[in-house]
């Protein structure tokens, strides 16, 4: 018996599911699937019109639509060409993916563009986002590889995950989760760059290599209003914000952007780090940001005889969580492949997860995500607890 020749309305149903890798929304919807033509011997035709030109994820897009389109029974091959969108419909795009399937008003907030103005959603009681600031009072306790392993054990366990690089000056997010493109720019919507299931914004993305960011008060505070503004992060379980050391500008900044933030300081052992964490932790009240938890690092290194050294002493994380009435989510073991990790761009959450490291920090993230699970809020004027 003769096969029925397939249709082009089968091999578009076909290719509905098939999701833009950047932007997690169907390339149907989205308007990228341009044509689909049946020709002979089982060949279809597809035109696909990519966001921008030179798009970093083309090869993903063919390897998708390919296996796609070559599930239908009477499909054997597919000849797949691209094309690029027009400016207006990378507009119709970026209102889409922002006004929850239709074209946005003029005036809407979730439109994009320049962030003058607009309201910041991880500021709204009604958010899904847990914004997390990563935060210490001294530079040197490892916070930015805390943050990278904290965001990538999350995503690992499920959840949708992004991480703002607040470290202006010193920002170091981008090497350490191994990110090998620069985020795309869809009418003026910043699209992150994605690595082990993490989304990720940096000032590293925009500065020449080598080059210093020497910035006052100002241009901090809007560069980190664009970042959560300007970026597409499609309303994330959880937004990690790796938080520059001490109590200076940015924190201030991202304490008047980010009122429902939950603050985990990051400390060392020794009684002098853990001093100075606190004065991070005293920070936090004063701006009404409640500390949810401590995080020691660099807890002890475990020697060749298998032997435990805790070379930066003791106890000081347990003592800064006592003093400041938040528990101990855990500690972090000195290790080489950590260190490692982060100049790799292969966290060791992700490359080596049956690890003591990483099974740490996958802990650390389990009592973040349920048991440190926010109260329902009920009504605009109830606060998350």
């Amino acid at each position: 018996m003769a096969q029925t020749p397939v249709t082009e309305d089968q091999v578009i149903e076909a290719l509905r599911p098939v999701e833009d890798p950047e932007l997690h929304r169907s390339i149907v919807d989205l308007g990228m699937l341009k044509a689909v033509q049946i020709r002979d011997n089982g060949v279809v035709g597809v035109l696909v019109a990519l966001t921008v030109p030179g798009c970093p994820l083309k090869g993903e897009i063919t390897k998708r639509v390919s296996e796609a389109a070559t599930e239908l029974d009477g499909v054997e091959s597919i000849d797949l060409e691209f094309t690029v969108m027009t400016d207006e419909e990378r507009e119709n795009v970026r209102k889409l993916v922002h006004g929850g399937g239709g074209a946005a008003s003029a005036g809407s907030n979730q439109a994009h563009g320049h962030a003058e103005g607009r309201e910041i959603p991880f500021a709204k009681n009604g958010s899904k986002t847990r914004p997390l600031l990563i935060s210490s009072g001294k530079g040197g306790v490892g916070k930015s590889s805390v943050t990278t392993n904290l965001a990538v054990a999350l995503a690992a366990q499920g959840y949708s995950v992004g991480v703002v690089d607040a470290d202006i000056y010193g920002y170091s997010i981008p090497r350490m989760l191994g990110t090998d493109r620069e985020p795309v720019v869809i009418d003026e919507m910043l699209v992150p760059p994605e690595m082990w299931g993490v989304r990720c914004i940096s000032m590293g993305y925009f500065v020449p290599p080598g080059q210093a960011v020497i910035w006052r008060g100002p241009m901090l505070h809007k560069a980190l209003e664009q970042f959560l503004t300007d970026v597409f992060w499609d309303e994330p379980d959880f937004l990690l914000i790796d938080m520059p050391p001490g109590t200076g500008d940015i924190a201030l900044s991202l304490a008047q952007y980010l009122p429902r933030g939950e603050v985990f300081v990051v400390t060392t052992p020794q009684p002098a780090a853990q001093k100075v964490a606190a004065m991070s932790a005293a920070m936090a009240e004063k701006v009404n940001l409640p500390v949810r938890g401590v995080i020691e690092n660099m807890s002890w290194f475990t020697g060749d005889d298998g032997k435990r050294y805790e070379i930066f002493g003791s106890g000081g994380g347990q003592e800064l969580a006592d003093e400041i009435g938040v528990p101990l989510l855990g500690k972090l073991p000195l290790v080489e492949a950590l260190r490692e990790g982060g100049d790799d761009g292969k966290p060791i959450t992700a490359v080596d997860p049956e690890s003591e490291t990483a099974q740490a920090f996958h802990e650390i993230a389990r009592q973040i995500a349920v048991d440190m699970k926010p109260k329902k809020v009920y009504s605009d004027a109830l606060k998350v607890i």
